[in-house]
């Protein structure tokens, strides 16, 4: 099912349909301020298993997640004061940033070293279906191959049988995140991507 959500006016009840989706473990595509990406409750292991089935890879490599906002990475993750300054200046916003992970967080979702990638993306439709959920979704490109793709109407093509609900916002060019490590307190950039990365040099 595509569901047409202007990204600068989502409309509540289309949300909640979005909603609805990840409240029954299925996986949705939706766009964020750097591409659009596949989605899944955190707490659903089955639906996160889906992703990584429907993207042909494998688990050695955990999502990235997506949280409403700053008070919300604090429950899954640990945040010291210097993280939270980076954070509260450059969140939203097209970053990743690899924090040590709480309790909160499915083990499935934290590397052997304990850490987590997490997102709050500066796009509105994305983060009302992340605080109308009440927790946070996986975070991952949608591609076919090497391709990453941009328009909804072409992933409806190819992975329509395959997710339950695709957001169409419109065509996203899609350009990375960039990851930036906050481990230890030493910001350390890992992936250039889109955003600033002067600061963390």
């Amino acid at each position: 099912m595509i569901i047409e959500i202007d990204p600068k006016r989502p409309k509540p009840k289309q949300i909640g349909q979005v909603v609805e989706a990840l409240r029954r473990g299925e996986v949705i595509i939706y766009p964020t301020d750097t591409c659009y990406g596949f989605g899944a409750d955190i707490f659903n292991k089955r639906a996160i298993e889906k992703v990584y089935q429907i993207k042909g890879i494998g688990k050695s490599q955990p999502f990235s997640f997506v949280c409403s906002d700053l008070s919300d990475i604090s429950r899954y993750a640990r945040v010291t004061d210097m993280a939270y300054r980076i954070l509260k200046r450059y969140l939203p916003g097209p970053y990743t940033f690899v924090l040590e992970g709480s309790r909160q967080v499915p083990k499935m979702m934290l590397t052997k070293r304990k850490t987590a990638g997490i997102r709050i993306p500066d796009h509105p439709v994305c983060l009302e279906i992340v605080r109308e959920l009440g927790n946070p979704i996986i975070s991952t490109t949608v591609s076919r191959g090497d391709e990453v793709l941009s328009d909804p109407r072409q992933m409806a093509k190819i992975f329509g049988k395959q997710v339950a609900v695709i957001v169409d916002s419109g065509i996203i060019l899609p350009e990375p995140s960039s990851v930036i490590s906050l481990i230890d307190d030493e910001p350390v950039i890992l992936r250039r991507g889109k955003g600033e990365c002067g600061d963390f040099e």
